[in-house]
């Protein structure tokens, strides 16, 4: 269910309140019934629903310290949207990695489309080689409709930002602080542009000033929105590394551009291949590897034909499990031609896919 906007006031100033993500919020939630009363409740309310002393302390503190009404001000005049991990323009994907945000702020427009993202990360001093590999593999997966996420870094996250945007593509920007303010700084124009045929996210709320600790929480962001995630050039302490990680943990696809073994911008890709990452020489390697060569084609499906009642019931009935066609036909009660000509309709829309013996998953 959809956040209510009364519990969506309260929603937001827990984002504001150290210490307190999904897993202590969710016990808030427990104990109290709604965010109003977990909100509102005192230290030892808070401590007998299971908050530590300086969780509670902490959220106590933050109440006393700022105005909801005032917030939900800054966010209208700013254009900054909250969305609930329950909302209906959050992030799919991001929704099921487990230490999902409990919300996040959005600047410019989350579109059904960019359910198609591939991330694309590296080095903030990148060579002419690394910059020339990012911007050509950037720009054909923009042509083919695929959303690109970065962190609007310098270097190879400015890169790609702009060659997305420079092919009419969408491209979105996880930063590391509060949608108020763009780091770095000379980044200003580009995530202007970025708001324009994109969007800008933060799990941190405005007036959030970045710091160091911030980038690796993004990270996970970054990698959750995403189908895969590509390095380019990495060192071996680089934060792409931690981000590719991530993305493991999350079971997300990794990639890697390889470079020369003299050269320390390689020495993290070239870790990445040897240890099981996909090595990319094109855009065509990723889009092969994800099952995304047919992304135009589905999208305009999508588009042109909304999903009948049919195809939403057999829709219920798939998953990431490869189910049997006859699975299918008896537990949604549809006849098996109906069954067949619906799968079919839902793979060209790219909702299903066929993995051999008859067997289908969600796609």
């Amino acid at each position: 269910m959809r956040t209510d906007p009364d519990q969506l006031r309260f929603l937001i100033g827990f984002t504001y309140v150290p210490g307190i993500g999904r897993v202590k919020l969710s016990l808030l939630q427990s104990y109290f019934g709604d965010l109003e009363r977990a909100w509102m409740a005192s230290m030892d309310e808070l401590q007998s629903a299971g908050l530590d002393t300086k969780a509670a302390r902490s959220l106590v503190a933050t109440r006393n310290g700022i105005s909801l009404d005032d917030e939900l001000r800054k966010l209208e005049k700013l254009n900054v949207k909250p969305v609930s991990a329950d909302d209906p323009l959050f992030p799919p994907r991001l929704r099921e990695v487990y230490d999902c945000p409990i919300l996040i702020y959005v600047r410019g427009a989350l579109l059904r489309e960019d359910e198609c993202a591939v991330a694309v990360v590296g080095t903030r001093h990148p060579s002419v080689y690394g910059r020339q590999a990012a911007e050509e593999i950037t720009k054909e997966l923009a042509q083919n409709r695929v959303t690109i996420v970065s962190g609007l870094a310098a270097g190879i996250d400015a890169v790609a930002h702009r060659a997305a945007l420079d092919v009419g593509g969408r491209t979105v920007a996880v930063t590391g602080c509060g949608l108020d303010m763009v780091y770095p700084a000379g980044h200003v124009t580009l995530a202007r542009r970025i708001m324009e045929d994109g969007a800008l996210v933060s799990e941190f709320p405005v007036g959030t000033r970045p710091k160091a600790e911030h980038f690796p929480q993004r990270n996970r962001i970054i990698s959750g929105m995403s189908l895969g995630v590509l390095v380019v050039e990495a060192g071996e302490e680089s934060g792409a590394l931690l981000t590719a990680h991530r993305a493991l943990e999350q079971n997300r696809d990794v990639f890697a551009i390889p470079g020369s073994i003299f050269s320390p911008l390689s020495a993290g890709t070239n870790y990445l291949i040897q240890q099981g990452a996909k090595l990319i020489r094109n855009c065509e390697d990723i889009l092969e590897e994800l099952n995304l060569n047919m992304v135009p084609h589905q999208l305009e499906m999508r588009d042109l034909v909304n999903p009948t009642d049919t195809e939403a019931q057999v829709l219920m009935h798939l998953t990431k499990e490869a189910t049997h066609i006859d699975a299918l036909c008896r537990i949604s009660g549809l006849p098996t031609p109906t069954v067949t000509s619906t799968l079919a309709m839902l793979e060209l829309k790219g909702l299903a896919k066929q993995v051999g013996g008859m067997n289908y998953i969600l796609n």
